[in-house]
């Protein structure tokens, strides 16, 4: 029976890019379960996509297909991948679209070679419809994943996601700032247990620090800035019914730094 395949694009829903994907998908497959995480991506955007994916694609059933097309540097020799992680596969171009994907344990990465996970003539400037779509769908299939292609062992992963650890000092950066202002960061709850309990930790973003990491938003005065893990699992920084992007002028690429403060 045909699995579920998500689909995540920077495409937008005024242009017909979207409903291409779909076609593709159902007629390779048909009887797909498709279903739209987001093609509000901003243009070109791999960050964006990178978070939306680590947040998102994890919720559904194991054996879901996620893919995904942020893709700058469409026709280009930038390899086109599946990734195997988590207990779902990913399709997309090895732009560090997967960097969350591939940190799980045992990822692997597979170029897409296979001539049956294409279609001909292959377009220069959309793979998503000719070699991503395909794939995916034949992938929920139940193609098998070691037919894909040679094995990738250098897949690329966003320099932005990865933390810097030190004996009692770990430094991320914030990879993304929400709807309501709060600046998320690519350091994990995980990441923050080794350093000690939260409430021995300081963290600073910019020039302000704030002492203790908070269990919810109202922990703190309205007003003030607070230290939290969000639903994600991630550390971000936020300003009690205020905006920390408006209020402390915080913006995707600062930094976070937690460290022990006793």
């Amino acid at each position: 029976m045909p699995g579920t395949v998500t689909l995540t694009t920077d495409f937008g829903t005024r242009d017909p890019y979207v409903g291409a994907l779909k076609g593709v998908l159902l007629t390779t497959t048909p009887g797909l379960q498709l279903v739209d995480l987001t093609h509000d991506i901003p243009a070109q955007d791999i960050l964006a996509g990178a978070y939306v994916l680590r947040n998102a694609a994890f919720e559904f059933p194991p054996k879901t297909v996620h893919l995904a097309v942020i893709d700058p540097a469409v026709g280009s020799t930038r390899r086109p991948l599946v990734v195997d992680a988590g207990g779902y596969r990913w399709v997309g171009p090895d732009n560090g679209l997967f960097s969350f994907a591939l940190a799980c344990p045992a990822a692997r990465a597979f170029q897409i070679t296979h001539p049956e996970l294409r279609r001909e003539p292959l377009s220069n400037t959309f793979h998503g419809r000719d070699l991503f779509a395909p794939t995916a769908a034949r992938l929920a299939a139940g193609f098998p994943l070691e037919q894909v292609g040679p094995v990738v062992t250098d897949a690329l992963c966003l320099a932005t996601t990865q933390v810097v650890v030190a004996e009692s000092r770990i430094d991320g950066a914030v990879i993304h700032v929400d709807h309501f202002g709060n600046a998320i960061s690519c350091i994990s709850q995980e990441d923050i247990a080794a350093l000690g309990e939260a409430a021995e930790l300081r963290v600073t973003a910019g020039d302000v620090s704030v002492e203790g990491i908070a269990r919810t938003y109202a922990d703190v005065e309205s007003g003030s800035p607070a230290a939290l893990i969000g639903s994600g699992g991630l550390l971000e920084f936020c300003v009690r019914d205020g905006s920390a992007a408006a209020c402390l002028g915080l913006q995707r690429g600062d930094t976070l730094c937690v460290e022990r403060s006793r």
